[in-house]
């Protein structure tokens, strides 16, 4: 445990925005899965309406710096073929 003030603080920040960011690419993945469930079962209305959810959830990770953009890209663009091909 530090001694330093500043790095006591440091690390109570670095604790919370761990939480933080562990909870958005938490739900994240949810939201992907959900998508993914979806088009497995064949429900057409259900994919596509779970698919906004799962984009804005990627694109509010890719904001937050979670992660890379190209990455959010290439989840977006295999869930949306997966969804058209229904």
């Amino acid at each position: 445990m530090p001694n330093i003030k500043s790095a006591i603080k440091r690390v109570k920040t670095n604790e919370a925005k761990n939480a933080q960011n562990t909870a958005v690419k938490s739900s994240m993945r949810t939201a992907v899965k959900k998508a993914e469930a979806a088009v497995t079962v064949n429900d057409a209305a259900a994919a596509k309406e779970v698919f906004v959810e799962a984009v804005s959830k990627l694109d509010k990770a890719v904001t937050k710096g979670l992660i890379h953009k190209n990455a959010a890209a290439r989840k977006k663009s295999r869930l949306a073929k997966k969804i058209n091909a229904l």
